[in-house]
């Protein structure tokens, strides 16, 4: 029923194999990494959670996509206007594939038109040796909530 590749990402904690293999090639090039700890408070109708896949050391978000939904897309463009600070990115597993099919256009040229930044099946050294530094909390909230949560002691 499922790829032998997807099975074995799920026995070791990851929702797909790129994240897995991704994962693994941080950890060989000995760069300090986060798998998805982070969650980012969006507003939709109600309030929402994103975890992003890895957060690198210098506070880079990077989020692993084999398929980019159209779910995908209308919460990363709400997540990027209600977080502008946020410097979020994206690893395809295929940068070309068309957003839906018939369309002309594709993942690369989404992310061209709503400014991120986006590389194919590997994580550029470029990214890794940016200049930054992680000071995500565990939760980011959303800018104008109004809810009021426990604080865990």
């Amino acid at each position: 029923m499922y790829h032998k590749s997807w099975r074995t990402a799920r026995k070791y904690g990851y929702r797909s194999n790129l994240e897995m293999v991704i994962s693994d090639k941080l950890k060989s090039d000995r760069v300090k990494f986060k798998y998805e700890t982070t969650k980012i408070e969006w507003e939709d109708v109600a309030y929402r959670t994103y975890t992003p896949d890895f957060i690198l050391n210098n506070g880079i978000i990077i989020e692993v996509k084999g398929r980019f939904t159209t779910a995908d897309r209308r919460k990363h463009v709400l997540v990027r206007k209600q977080h502008p600070d946020l410097d979020i990115r994206f690893v395809f597993e295929n940068s070309q594939n068309k957003i839906r099919k018939g369309s002309k256009t594709t993942y690369a040229m989404w992310c061209v038109k709503n400014n991120f930044k986006y590389y194919d099946r590997i994580i550029p050294e470029d990214w890794i040796k940016e200049k930054g530094k992680d000071k995500h909390p565990c939760f980011i909230c959303h800018p104008n909530s109004t809810v009021k949560r426990r604080v865990k002691k």
